[in-house]
């Protein structure tokens, strides 16, 4: 079963994205802030990562830096939502390391496909 980091300050957003991937065959860890969503994805070795561009302690572009960074996570897929809709702002998620950019509001459908085609790229154990 693929393992999938969902860090977001947003609590209903965050447990409706658990919620889905769970439904989809995924194990779901979760954090509310950038600072202990970096130490749980240190610690669960998650398959993949959504990420929240806006939030306390450390913001989604820190965190990618972070793990980017970091040899043994910075293979790790990361899609990173955001309400920020600029070209330029995905420019700045695709730079920090994100492989994709999601602009919120948007489909919960959207949002699985994307997970599925990301693990299915990237390998990873199980795939939903």
């Amino acid at each position: 079963m693929a393992v999938v980091a969902v860090v977001d300050d947003d609590h209903d957003l965050r447990e409706l994205m658990a919620i889905r991937l769970r439904a989809s065959g995924l194990q779901v860890h979760q954090s509310a802030d950038g600072i202990a969503g970096l130490e749980l994805i240190r610690g669960c070795n998650p398959d993949l990562v959504v990420l929240d561009w806006m939030m306390p302690g450390k913001t989604g572009i820190e965190v990618c830096r972070d793990l980017r960074s970091d040899e043994e996570l910075a293979s790790v897929p990361v899609l990173l939502v955001t309400a920020r809709s600029e070209s330029a702002d995905r420019e700045v998620g695709l730079a920090a390391g994100a492989n994709v950019v999601l602009t919120k509001p948007f489909e919960l459908r959207a949002f699985i496909d994307t997970v599925v085609r990301l693990l299915e790229e990237s390998g990873s154990r199980a795939s939903a």
